[in-house]
């Protein structure tokens, strides 16, 4: 007999390392709990989307509380990160609310970043969330007054601007803009120049139909047990 008959054949398979399973998903996480809410989501949607097993998920992460949390957190230091790379590079003619407004817009190519926020922030009567949130949103004040040296009129501007264009998203206001010509105004009061490439960013994320989720708010009737 030869030794690649005699080996298992389980010798050969490549299996995945738990930080690429934790990766995806944070990542499905980051869609649904986005698009969904906390409490119209399922770690049994999460699993599905993932491509891994409930009871894994729950092993590795405890409970759909700690993994909302961590895919929280991982998702305001994926904002703060593309905002200091920001900065890093900022030209002698830029203005520090311009560049980091303009990073801003273009992270909505990160599926659920902007919508797992504002679901983080509009979550306060959960004593665990609402903490996080807090400490999140002062974490990106600071960020912008102590780091980007933006003045605090300007920042409660910016701020308003981002939590706009969070909501946009969220109720997926994009999907009337060829219907409603109110809606193409609303989009391009609040997009600005960069309206066409959110659009398209939206539509081609609607048309894979990534991590299984629907869009906006459509599964906030869902149930919210923790499987």
């Amino acid at each position: 007999m030869t030794p690649s008959a005699s080996a298992p054949a389980s010798t050969t398979a490549v299996r995945m390392p738990a930080a690429q399973r934790r990766a995806m998903i944070l990542e499905a996480a980051r869609g649904l709990f986005g698009s969904q809410g906390y409490n119209g989501t399922t770690t049994d949607q999460i699993a599905a989307a993932a491509g891994i097993s409930q009871p894994y998920v729950v092993r590795m992460f405890g409970s759909k509380e700690a993994l909302f949390l961590e895919v929280f957190r991982d998702t305001l230091d994926i904002l703060l990160d593309a905002w200091r790379e920001t900065l890093a590079h900022l030209g002698p003619d830029d203005t520090a609310a311009h560049v980091i407004g303009e990073q801003f817009v273009d992270l909505a190519a990160k599926r659920g970043l902007h919508t797992l926020l504002l679901q983080g922030f509009v979550s306060g009567a959960e004593p665990a969330i609402g903490a996080a949130a807090r400490t999140g949103f002062l974490e990106m004040y600071r960020f912008l007054r102590d780091e980007a040296g933006i003045a605090d009129d300007q920042v409660q501007g910016f701020l308003g601007s981002g939590m706009i264009f969070a909501i946009m998203l969220a109720i997926d206001m994009p999907a009337r803009f060829d219907d409603d010509p109110d809606a193409a105004d609303l989009l391009r009061a609040t997009f600005g120049a960069k309206c066409g490439q959110v659009l398209d960013l939206v539509r081609g994320q609607r048309a894979a139909g990534a991590g299984g989720a629907g869009t906006g708010a459509a599964g906030t009737g869902a149930a919210g047990a923790d499987s």
